[in-house]
């Protein structure tokens, strides 16, 4: 039985005329010390998936489907229940822009003990110090103010505080976003420690590059959908959804003189999305069975969703 899995999984968000398909009918599983990578251009719900997970959607819910883990459906836990035993204990997140979420009154100790009292019932200081030093800082940044710290501590900070509880599973959303070259290969050796400890990670990333640094599986999402999942290796070197190509031909190849290319047209509305394959409208090989809804297609390590590969 695979450490995580998610079934059908979609989520919607209320608004005053409708529901926000953010994310729709997504699946794939993650075994333990696994690393996967969410893929994808912005507003494709990423993000929106990483939040179902951890059930901190705010303004939306999951409506349908399973997430499993570790053998229990976490879905169905009743809301104090589950804070109390999964949510960072088990599941913890980065989010997106975490080291803008310090709260800048507190000091990195007081916010350490806040989650520390909340989930563990005390705040031993032994904890926060192990915490620091699994992510390159010492004790020295717990007196301190988050103005006090850089942006590359702040988000080594936030990491710290993610995996304070030793969670089995840690999703990261765009940990490297705004960070030098120098910090970001920091993060990334960091997330390679932690899968040597067993940890398993799910990075969301618009970065292909990043993603290819810690991920041995990867997701691509569009338009709320994971259009096509796979090994990375795979998925890279033989995409098979014509989005997939697209995503790879518009990064710059320092190797090649070939330019990229841009993806002609506008991402699907997820607030009235047309049924069928959510791509059709921008697909370079689209026909007209592509109006219904294609089915996924098994391939060498994962599927694919399109009509090509029937």
């Amino acid at each position: 039985m695979p450490f995580l899995e998610v079934s059908s999984l979609s989520t919607r968000y209320a608004v005053p005329n409708g529901a926000i398909h953010a994310v729709e009918n997504v699946s794939f599983t993650i075994e333990r010390g696994e690393s996967i990578g969410i893929a994808g251009e912005s507003a494709c719900g990423k993000s929106t998936l990483g939040l179902s997970i951890m059930r901190t959607v705010q303004g939306g819910q999951a409506v349908s489907g399973k997430i499993v883990l570790d053998g229990e459906s976490i879905l169905e836990v009743p809301e104090n229940d589950f804070d109390q035993k999964y949510r960072w204990k088990q599941i913890s997140m980065v989010f997106q822009g975490a080291m803008n979420s310090l709260d800048p009154v507190y000091t990195i100790k007081q916010q350490f003990s806040d989650i520390l009292r909340q989930h563990g019932g005390s705040a031993p200081i032994d904890v926060m110090i192990w915490a620091l030093k699994s992510v390159g800082l010492d004790a020295s940044v717990l007196p301190k103010y988050p103005h006090e710290l850089s942006g590359g501590m702040k988000q080594r900070v936030v990491i710290a505080m993610a995996i304070l509880l030793k969670p089995k599973l840690i999703i990261a959303d765009e940990p490297t976003t705004a960070l030098d070259v120098l910090v970001q290969s920091q993060i990334l050796n960091l997330f390679k420690s932690l899968k040597k400890q067993g940890v398993s990670l799910i990075l969301i990333s618009h970065d292909l590059a990043t993603l290819s640094e810690v991920c041995e599986k990867i997701g691509i999402m569009y338009g709320g959908k994971m259009i096509e999942f796979g090994m990375l290796q795979e998925v890279i070197e033989r995409p098979k959804h014509p989005y997939t190509k697209a995503l790879l031909q518009s990064i710059p190849k320092l190797s090649s003189n070939e330019k990229p290319r841009y993806i002609k047209g506008n991402p699907p509305d997820l607030l009235n999305p047309k049924p069928g394959c959510r791509f059709f409208q921008r697909c370079p090989e689209a026909m007209e069975k592509c109006k219904s809804d294609p089915a996924s297609t098994k391939t060498e390590s994962g599927y694919v969703q399109c009509f090509l590969y029937e």
